[in-house]
């Protein structure tokens, strides 16, 4: 079969035979659009659910989800038989749709651009354009183009429309470079009408004319764009376009030749001969005064041999950083500054010897060069003998693939990119970043997406701290972590499409599930680069991160590291300090480890996606037993001390996992300070969790106690009818299990309720019953003992009621449960200081109080 989704759907049989099986009904190409574009991927129920009704599903959204899914395999197996279940596949949290990649124009797409890209990099500019002409031919019009778009598939075209646009754009950069500027002059003028803020198109434009001997049109084009640019978005033309204007108004003869493939990035020698290859400086950098302050004083002043690194975790900013230093410092480097991307393509970096083959060849060295890395250093020493050079060395992998590039010139230094301190380069001054400030990662939006420049003042104050979107671009930079690239990422969501406000995009970047993959727009890939920082580190290290996303969102210490990791404290604290070295972990000065929130992301979906389930429940188990030690060992206290929250998140997360014993441990010890606290929501939320683990363990005794716990809630918040049910439910699991102490503990519970409907024979009974089978020393016998001076008060025999709240006093000491003997306390103190008119309410459990019924 043939998928096609580059403008409207179609789904073909077997080659030739021109059947259609394209889904008429619009609810089915969303589902079926929304997997395809996402093929091989997981898509999960709640994804599919927001791109059929986004904000208002049906209470049936469900099942009507499951009622599409099987419509669509059917039709698919009418095509061929078996296909649909073969390729449909159902997985948690979702569906999965599996095809080969040469099935779905899509993923040709995507292949033929990518290897046109690389192409275009080695300099094979005919196979690029051959490529990249293939890879356009794909499209029929915008991404289905005849079905309804959702969340998913917006995004999906927003970055495929970024892609498609790419691909024309290396595709005539590699036209241009194989002497083809006078066919594309007719081509470039209709490009730059339909995409008039693109000026990657307009310097093709003017290249192309200037080749073709047009050189006043080249001018005149550039004029053009200049005035859309300032009457559109108050901004001038890039320093690219204008440089190349420069250069065209010079009447360059050097523009009449082969130039590097990427412009951004041209090495080109001045007049006085110093080599400069740099990156055109970022107009939107900002927030980081500070820290490139320190990298501009360290490369002034740092001693002869010594390195200034940039460290920090992907998607910092370290390149933006490194360039704009280098930009600052020419006075201090007048023989040049040179600029190598030591990985210019993802997970492929280059060898030593690649490495200063291409310094030398930027430098300017046309002639043959030496193949040995010695000789190759050699030449490189010999070249900047008695020079004062910068060489900027961006994403280095390692510290080997450093060594032989760095220069020991008295005048030359050298300013690296690297995610890890590089701790074994002896003369390394490190310069660390982390993510942005709050207000700086607002301005990094603003500039990046244009936001309030299009139209004047009154959008510069909307968009200003207080303004109106103000706020909703704080909440933006702070759903991306304040990470500039994924700051880059949100603004160019917001510049590809002007009717969306930041309160738009606020909201589609809430929900977590889907939040790295809302960042993608065309090539820049928040999630793909997070990846790719993941995948540097070693299989352990991988596997430590994975599990680590078991943990609460929130600062950990060594102790859960090691209950969720399976280790002892000492392989623990190596295997975290692991993680922050490799920048996938952050720490404090207090001691605590936490992840940056997108890695957060990733790591939870790497550990679905990769961890086998024994080994998530076991880690998940592992972590529910330590947090219940924890609080066992303190006491009801202590649930109150770890924080309620954290302890449900990991009780949640052990159910989630189906480890059902450590959840309901877990559970059970949260009962104290849940009560005591008058937790209620949390109480609500994790004995039904601990229910629900009880009845999947088949672990009777448990079901007895949650349901009784339960009950106890229910009976505080009055729901007396539900309370009674759970105290019932509860009595039949004890009894089936032959637990006569949960069996009391649940009929004194009836006891209570029987006490609230004025029905004391019953009460009295239920609790003769109760104190029969419970121990004698028990918190339940203190209940029974509570329970039976309150029927006596009801029934106003004092001297009763007075003799088994004493009862209760000198059992809880005997317990020493303080909370417990403060209570009978202050039922005996209040018996024998109001001998007269009775009080309005009576203390019926500690800190609970009932109201009297008026005489």
């Amino acid at each position: 079969m043939r998928f096609r989704i580059l403008g409207p759907m179609e789904i073909e049989g077997s080659a030739g035979s021109g059947v259609s099986y394209t889904p008429r009904a619009a609810k089915l190409r969303v589902v079926l659009g929304a997997l395809l574009v996402r093929s091989g991927e997981v898509v999960s129920v709640q994804a599919l659910t927001d791109e059929l009704w986004q904000d208002d599903p049906p209470r049936t959204a469900i099942t009507t989800l499951q009622v599409y899914i099987s419509q669509l395999r059917k039709q698919l197996n009418t095509a061929e038989d078996g296909f649909g279940r073969e390729t449909l596949v159902t997985r948690q949290p979702g569906y999965v749709l599996r095809l080969d990649p040469d099935q779905l124009d899509l993923t040709r797409f995507e292949a033929l651009h990518a290897s046109g890209r690389r192409a275009l990099e080695a300099g094979d500019f005919a196979q690029a354009s051959a490529l990249q002409r293939q890879a356009i031919d794909l499209w029929r019009g915008p991404l289905l183009s005849d079905t309804p778009h959702g969340p998913t598939l917006d995004a999906a075209a927003v970055r495929l429309d970024e892609a498609n646009v790419a691909a024309l754009e290396q595709r005539i950069r590699a036209d241009l470079e194989l002497g083809r500027h006078r066919d594309l002059i007719a081509e470039l003028q209709s490009v730059t009408t339909r995409y008039p803020l693109r000026e990657e198109f307009h310097g093709h434009l003017m290249l192309a004319l200037f080749r073709a001997g047009r050189q006043a049109e080249a001018l005149r084009a550039f004029g053009q764009v200049r005035e859309t640019l300032v009457e559109e978005l108050a901004i001038e033309p890039g320093p690219a376009l204008q440089r190349l204007h420069q250069r065209i108004l010079e009447g360059d003869a050097g523009l009449l030749v082969e130039e590097a493939a990427a412009p951004a990035a041209v090495t080109v020698t001045e007049s006085r001969g110093r080599p400069v290859a740099l990156p055109a400086a970022d107009p939107a950098f900002t927030g980081r005064e500070d820290e490139l302050a320190r990298v501009v004083r360290l490369l002034d002043s740092a001693p002869a041999g010594t390195c200034v690194a940039v460290a920090g975790m992907p998607g910092v900013g370290k390149t933006a950083l490194a360039v704009e230093a280098a930009h600052r410092c020419a006075d201090a480097f007048p023989d040049g500054r040179l600029f190598v991307d030591l990985e210019p393509e993802p997970g492929r970096p280059l060898t030593p010897a690649q490495a200063l083959t291409r310094l030398l060849r930027r430098a300017g060295e046309s002639g043959p060069l030496p193949e040995a890395v010695e000789d190759l250093r050699d030449a490189l020493h010999t070249f900047l003998a008695g020079r004062r050079l910068l060489l900027v060395l961006d994403h280095a992998s390692s510290e080997s693939q450093l060594r032989p590039l760095l220069p020991t010139a008295e005048g030359c230094r050298a300013l690296i990119t690297i995610r890890r301190t590089p701790a074994s380069l002896a003369a390394v001054r490190t310069v660390s970043l982390a993510p942005l400030p709050p207000e700086a990662a607002r301005a990094l939006l603003t500039a990046v997406s244009g936001t309030g420049a299009a139209e004047g003042v009154d959008d510069v104050r909307r968009c200003a701290p207080g303004g109106s979107d103000g706020a909703a671009l704080l909440e933006v930079a702070g759903l991306c972590g304040h990470l500039p690239l994924a700051l880059r990422g949100a603004a160019a969501q917001l510049a590809a499409r002007p009717h969306w406000t930041p309160r738009t995009l606020a909201a589609r970047l809430r929900d977590a599930r889907d939040r790295l993959d809302a960042l993608r727009v065309g090539e820049l890939d928040v999630k793909d680069v997070l990846v790719r920082g993941c995948a540097a580190a070693t299989a352990e290290q991988q596997r430590a991160f994975r599990l680590l996303a078991l943990l609460p969102d929130a600062p950990f210490g060594l102790g859960p590291a090691a209950a969720v990791l399976g280790l002892g404290a000492d392989a623990a604290g190596h295997a975290v300090e692991g993680l922050v070295d490799a920048r996938l972990l952050e720490a404090d000065d207090a001691g605590h480890y936490r992840f940056h929130p997108l890695l957060r992301l990733l790591a939870v979906e790497l550990l679905a996606r990769h961890e086998p389930e024994d080994s998530a429940r076991d880690a998940a188990g592992r972590l529910a037993e330590a947090y219940a030690d924890t609080v066992a060992g303190a006491g009801p206290s202590a649930a109150a001390d770890t924080g309620l929250v954290t302890l449900v998140g990991v009780l949640r997360t052990a159910h989630a996992h189906g480890a059902w014993q450590a959840a309901l441990r877990l559970a059970d010890s949260l009962s104290g300070g849940l009560e005591s606290h008058a937790a209620w929501p949390h109480w609500r939320a994790a004995h039904t969790l601990g229910l629900d683990a009880a009845r999947r363990a088949r672990d009777r005794a448990g079901e007895a106690r949650m349901l009784r716990s339960l009950g106890d809630l229910a009976w505080q918040q009055r729901e007396l009818a539900r309370c009674e049910e759970l105290y019932e439910a509860a009595a039949r699991a004890a009894r089936g299990c032959s637990d006569d102490h949960e069996h009391g503990r649940a009929l004194v519970g009836l006891v209570d309720v029987r006490l609230d409907a004025g029905a004391f024979d019953e009460a009295g009974a239920l609790l003769d019953t109760a104190l029969g089978s419970l121990p004698d020393r028990s918190p339940a016998r203190f209940d029974a003992l509570r329970a039976g001076a309150l029927l006596a008060l009801d029934l106003g025999d004092e001297a009763t009621a007075t003799a088994r709240f004493t009862a209760c006093r000198d059992l809880a000491t005997a317990l020493r449960d303080r909370r417990l003997e403060a209570y009978a306390r202050r039922c005996l103190r209040r018996l024998t200081d109001t001998p007269h008119e009775p009080e309005p309410a009576v203390e019926v459990r500690p800190g609970v109080w009932r109201l009297r019924e008026a005489a």
